[in-house]
């Protein structure tokens, strides 16, 4: 519908509250909304420009319109609710979770069972929960099983089928967790009394059950039944333990509802509590994808309605950050400014930030494990095209670098499992070598790092990449053969300028296919290798150069000659200093002195020293 179309009819639209629902021409229903005022909020989805994207996404989309009109603003806010929990359009707030929560069934059946369950069926039985952690599930069951006689069986106890006798008491009617009601032993009207009290327990209201205990147990002490009132007294005190173990805000609070809601960019936070007797019972946080620009009033407006509803809330306060709009009118809405509301306002605000915290953390973890399978199948290949005995989860590359026969280094990058390691990486001053030999360089520097991991016990690399061709790989084999470690790791040479891949004796280089994940793997090896190196040469030839021109300065020590080019960084920096910006650094007489062999000429540099 554009906006001409739209103009057409925008008079008939009626200046009152109510329903818009927006079709697409195929006739899906795409959306649904409530106004204070129908026409103005429909035309400004026409009239205005729209920011938001999925918004735009949904106007281009629009192909007709309808509405209900209603008495007032909240009659509209109900209708949108029954109407989106209905029909679930597509750019609705969607409250759809994945995760299967627990419930605690009451099965209608006779003498009905209590159990756990993760699927709610449509067959008249009363659902509790949901619960967040199916551990607190099983905590409540085995408080009721210890303090409330059910039964336990799956028996069809028929009135016609007890009468008949056709079943015996079990183990756990002698271990006094059943009353017998298959034999006959237990009235429905007295096993309904204890599903009462399981309802109590389920709620949070523990201190009922504790009530009716306490009178049954005075009923026995005075009949002079002491084993069976200590036998009550037990359960009292475990009831009164559970009890003292839930949150306890204030039991002056009574029953109230909590919610709290943080958006952030397109997702929405909602944590809502439920309070029974002053006890935190429930407590839950869920994401909203926002489809398109919700206020946080609408979103916990919705969020709240429908998670009530899912905890069968019966509570007529609920306490938010905001004002919002209820369903039921007879709901108080409380925004608190102090005092234990306001603390449980925080406390639900609180849940928000660590269920994000934990979202964001299981996303980082999902794309560190989806990063590693990446990684771990394109190790899988190059063992595959190196045809490697075992998988390379540690690489070495080495690489030599010099500047016409000066200053000769070398350089070791480390990876392992697809990735750098760098605090085992190492660089190395040649020491055996004179002048320009990169093949004697290369000897050195594998002999001396294979050396030193046989010393020291260290893990050995799967595989070995010398950065040069066969004379390269050759003098490192040399290394290699002379600490005995032949046949212990794969050692292959890398032509600089094919990325072709040298064996040990083979003529014939192999060629990997240039954008295949091996041979991108080998790359990005050898360039860090590369990067290393160089960087490590560029600051060694630096260092050299500075401290000879510096010390051999007469009078100028290797100290001096440090404090300088830690103070200004260069030699070039240094002989554009006057003396008393020398002076200020190491003293008026060395200061003197670098200036005026920068400065002046070599006999007056003579001439100087002599006076």
């Amino acid at each position: 519908m554009t906006k001409e179309e739209f103009s057409k009819i925008s008079p008939s639209i009626p200046n009152q509250p109510g329903c818009y629902k927006y079709y697409s021409e195929e006739k899906e229903l795409l959306y649904v909304g409530k106004a204070k005022n129908l026409r103005k909020r429909v035309s400004s989805y026409f009239n205005k420009t729209v920011d938001n994207f999925k918004t735009r996404r949904l106007v281009q989309l629009i192909h007709s319109l309808d509405y209900t009109v209603t008495n007032t603003e909240h009659d509209a806010f109900l209708l949108e609710n029954s109407l989106i929990k209905h029909y679930q359009p597509r750019f609705n707030i969607d409250l759809k979770d994945d995760k299967s929560y627990p419930y605690i069934v009451i099965k209608k059946e006779a003498f009905p069972r209590v159990f756990l369950t993760r699927r709610m069926i449509k067959d008249g039985s009363e659902y509790l929960g949901p619960f967040t952690g199916v551990a607190r599930v099983r905590e409540l069951l085995e408080l009721i099983k210890h303090n409330i006689p059910l039964r336990t069986c799956n028996l069809n106890l028929s009135p016609y089928n007890i009468a008949k006798g056709k079943y015996k008491v079990c183990l756990e009617y002698h271990l006094g967790n059943c009353s017998g009601p298959c034999e006959g032993l237990q009235s429905e009207e007295d096993y309904n009394i204890n599903l009462q009290q399981v309802r109590h327990i389920l709620k949070g209201n523990a201190g009922e059950v504790v009530k009716y205990l306490k009178v049954q147990m005075l009923q026995h002490a005075t009949n002079m039944e002491f084993e069976k009132a200590e036998i009550l007294k037990q359960k009292i005190d475990d009831l009164q333990t559970y009890q003292s173990k839930s949150t306890v805000v204030n039991p002056r609070l009574g029953n109230i509802d909590v919610a709290s809601i943080v958006t952030k960019e397109t997702s929405s936070f909602v944590n809502y509590m439920m309070v029974a007797n002053g006890s935190i019972i429930y407590a839950r946080t869920i994401e909203i994808k926002n489809e398109l620009e919700e206020t946080d009033e609408d979103v916990l407006s919705y969020a709240l309605a429908r998670l009530r509803e899912a905890y069968q809330s019966t509570s007529k306060e609920v306490i938010v950050p905001m004002s919002i709009e209820v369903i039921d009118e007879d709901v108080a809405v409380t925004i608190p400014k102090a005092g234990d509301k306001k603390q449980l306002l925080e406390l639900s605000q609180k849940n928000i930030h660590f269920f994000m915290e934990d979202v964001k953390k299981k996303k980082t973890l999902m794309l560190e494990e989806s990063a590693q399978l990446q990684q771990e199948q394109v190790l899988q290949q190059l063992q595959a095209a190196l045809q490697l005995k075992q998988l390379p989860r540690h690489i070495e590359c080495f690489d030599n670098s010099n500047f016409q026969g000066a200053y000769p280094v070398a350089a070791m990058v480390c990876f392992k499992n697809g990735l750098p390691s760098k605090r085992e990486y190492r660089h190395y001053h040649i020491k055996t070598v004179e002048g320009i030999n990169d093949f004697a360089s290369m000897s050195e520097v594998v002999y001396r790092r294979y050396r030193r991991l046989l010393e020291e016990q260290a893990p050995l690399p799967q595989l070995i990449i010398i950065d040069g061709g066969k004379g390269q790989l050759s003098a490192a084999m040399e290394s290699i053969d002379k600490l005995d470690l032949r046949g212990k790791m794969t050692v292959v040479g890398l032509a600089k300028r094919e990325e072709s891949i040298f064996f040990p004796g083979d003529s014939e280089p192999l060629q990997l296919p240039y954008d295949s994940p091996p041979h991108l793997l080998i790359r990005r090896i050898r360039d860090e290798v590369h990067r290393f190196g160089i960087t490590f040469h560029r600051e060694t030839r630096s260092k050299g150069t500075f401290k000879n021109e510096l010390e051999g300065i007469p009078g100028i020590g290797e100290k001096t000659a440090q404090d300088l080019l830690k103070e200004f960084r260069s030699v070039k920096n240094i002989k554009k200093l006057t003396e008393r910006e020398l002076t200020r650094v190491i003293g008026a007489s060395k200061a003197r002195v670098v200036w005026h062999y920068f400065n002046t000429n070599i006999d007056d540099m003579k001439d100087l020293n002599a006076s």
